[in-house]
């Protein structure tokens, strides 16, 4: 099987995690850090908004099963990309939303994606979703991987 990756900034990593792990062709999902300044953060570190990491999530994925497109369907779907640096009651420029992309495909179809959207007016707000290269991904201690299989618990996310 042939797999590819998608990297993405929803708020609260725990609800991220959960809504794609109920994706049918998601392979595997980690949580961790990215798109900071400092190597081998932890949850303190990057909870103390200065390394410049959002909490993120790592999709591995069966493009024959899933595209990037419908990832980036659910993506959308399941936080509000017009609230700079906060996801409901979470603040803090670790909780932005953003999409880190792994090809120039993934690229042009984030950008189309956001586009679309925008165009649509979906949202009431303009969207602030960043769009970047994706940097060195951090995996996230233990204890947050599958935090709701874990502890249960629902969502922290729309």
């Amino acid at each position: 099987m042939k797999t590819d990756t998608a990297t993405f900034g929803a708020g609260c990593f725990w609800g991220v995690q959960s809504a794609f792990d109920d994706v049918k062709g998601v392979v595997s999902t980690t949580v961790g850090y990215t798109g900071g300044h400092s190597d081998k953060p932890t949850y303190k570190d990057v909870c103390s908004d200065a390394t410049g990491h959002a909490e993120a999530l790592q999709v591995v994925y069966d493009p024959t099963v899933v595209t990037y497109e419908q990832l980036l369907d659910k993506f959308w779907s399941i936080h509000d990309p017009t609230t700079p640096n906060r996801q409901g009651p979470d603040y803090g420029s670790q909780y932005r939303s953003a999409i880190f992309y792994h090809s120039p495909e993934q690229q042009a179809a984030a950008n189309a994606s956001k586009e679309k959207l925008e165009k649509a007016h979906r949202f009431p707000r303009p969207i602030v979703t960043e769009i970047f290269p994706a940097p060195t991904f951090w995996p996230a201690e233990e204890y947050h991987q599958k935090y709701f299989k874990k502890h249960g618990g629902g969502s922290c996310h729309i």
